[in-house]
């Protein structure tokens, strides 16, 4: 079926735009001729007026510096008699070659052991090897036997923690050579170390040596 132009949407809006466009260009055309010539005003800015004050400063005092310190006094030698003459120092002779003795140094101080005062007797010290090994390392002195010399040295001593007994005191005395036979005897043998809470402890006990000529 076709559409009458007159009802066709294409046509007609194609003459409206074609209508539209005529009458603007009418339209400016008609502005133009109109306002042909533009007339510009002059604008002037006023000055703007500045007020200047002037204030009156006063004139700066200068401070007066203090005066100068009086200039030191020349000595003026003295006339009075009395007064010494100036000393002079002797020349003194100085030997570098020489120096006092160093004092000794101070020693460490060792802390003592603490020493029980007594202890039962399975915790004592215990010698190794007993009478027999003191008995082998014994020397009797050769002036006791020809003296014919007989008898007991009783010797005090203290068994450190690590078995070395130490610091010998003879108790009873026999003789001269025999108290060293006996010390000498000692400081030879090793000890099992006295425990106190199963723990070793130095420990000062007694020893009887007995000589006796065979």
């Amino acid at each position: 079926m076709k559409k009458h132009p007159r009802v066709s949407l294409k046509v007609s809006s194609k003459k409206v735009l074609e209508i539209c466009i005529v009458l603007s260009l009418a339209i400016h055309m008609l502005l133009f001729f109109a306002f042909k010539k533009f007339e510009a005003e002059d604008v002037f800015i006023t000055e703007v007026e500045t007020k200047i004050e002037v204030q009156d400063i006063p004139e700066t005092e200068q401070v007066k510096r203090p005066p100068p310190p009086a200039a030191p006094a020349v000595p003026i030698e003295s006339e009075d008699e009395e007064l010494l003459d100036d000393i002079t120092i002797e020349e003194t002779d100085i030997d570098f070659t020489t120096f006092e003795e160093l004092p000794e140094p101070p020693q460490p101080i060792v802390e003592e052991e603490e020493i029980p005062p007594f202890l039962p007797i399975e915790n004592q010290p215990k010698m190794i090897g007993g009478e027999e090994a003191l008995s082998k390392v014994l020397k009797y002195p050769e002036i006791a036997l020809r003296a014919e010399i007989e008898g007991v040295v009783t010797v005090q001593y203290i068994v450190g923690k690590d078995g070395t007994p130490r610091d010998f005191v003879i108790v009873k005395s026999l003789n001269k050579a025999c108290d060293d036979a006996a010390i000498e005897a000692l400081k030879q043998m090793r000890f099992i170390p006295a425990t106190q809470r199963d723990k070793p402890v130095a420990y000062r006990m007694s020893r009887p040596i007995r000589f006796l000529i065979k």
